[in-house]
């Protein structure tokens, strides 16, 4: 099932997304859901057209829990190489947007990257995950794009800035509920060129592997995020790009680029 989280005259709510196409070309509609999605949860019947709502990010998380350099790929591209753990790192709530929002350009960064990931979305609370219950606590998936700004990462050895900026964590369109995430399609374009294409198979580290890693250290919420790192041919973004994150039974999450202020 795909969750959207929307607003539409001014009330904000979740829905179940039906009907075939994406968001930009029509079809679908969205059947309201009563309440909150982590618990069981209702379909009212009332529904309303996709093109008629605003999309807003699918979650709202307590957390975004990310995970650098779990792609070799993607390590080597960058000069580094693959960690004998994995490297975490928390974007904030604040730079979390949704599908069709804008990212700011950040103006303490000329070099602003995209990095198409797949996101976790967590559905319980959860910690010290056994890797038998993992799928438990899972609510879904959707796509996210870590916006990196570049050169702030190399020249800070910390990178709360650099990757937790307002905006740099869009997430969406939905989430998908019913998917097996262990071997699919991702990809970026940037104004439709190809810059990104890997799949999810190529992770160093399983999605299990991160839940129990993280999960030893904190308690995950239901809304909470994992993105589980991104693979290569990360590139520069511009001010008036477009970029566009795909995975193979999600959708496309897509985002501009506008100069903030």
């Amino acid at each position: 099932m795909r969750i959207a989280r929307f607003s539409i005259d001014g009330n904000v709510a979740f829905g179940a997304v039906e009907g075939e196409g994406t968001a930009e070309s029509g079809g679908l509609v969205l059947d309201i859901i009563k309440g909150i999605p982590y618990t069981d949860f209702e379909l009212s019947g009332t529904k309303v057209p996709l093109s008629k709502v605003r999309l807003l990010p699918p979650v709202l998380p307590n957390k975004v829990v990310a995970i650098g350099r779990n792609y070799a790929e993607h390590a080597a591209e960058l000069g580094n190489e693959v960690p004998d753990v994995p490297v975490a790192f928390f974007k904030p709530t604040t730079s979390v947007i949704g599908s069709g929002d804008a990212i700011e350009y950040p103006s303490f960064s000329n070099e602003l990257h995209h990095e198409a990931e797949l996101a976790v979305v967590i559905g319980r609370m959860c910690r010290e995950v056994p890797r038998e219950r993992v799928k438990d606590v899972i609510f879904g998936y959707t796509c996210a794009n870590d916006v990196t700004a570049r050169d702030a990462q190399q020249r800070e050895k910390q990178w709360a800035r650099a990757k937790g900026f307002d905006t740099s964590c869009p997430l969406g369109p939905w989430v998908e509920t019913d998917l097996d995430p262990r071997d699919l399609t991702i990809q970026a374009t940037v104004n439709g060129e190809q810059r990104q294409l890997g799949r999810t198979s190529d992770m160093i580290r399983s999605i299990e592997d991160l839940v129990v890693h993280i999960t030893e250290a904190m308690t995950l919420l239901p809304g909470d995020v994992i993105l589980t790192g991104t693979p290569a041919g990360v590139g520069p973004l511009n001010v008036g790009d477009e970029v566009a994150v795909t995975i193979e039974g999600i959708g496309t999450l897509t985002n501009k680029v506008i100069k903030r202020g």
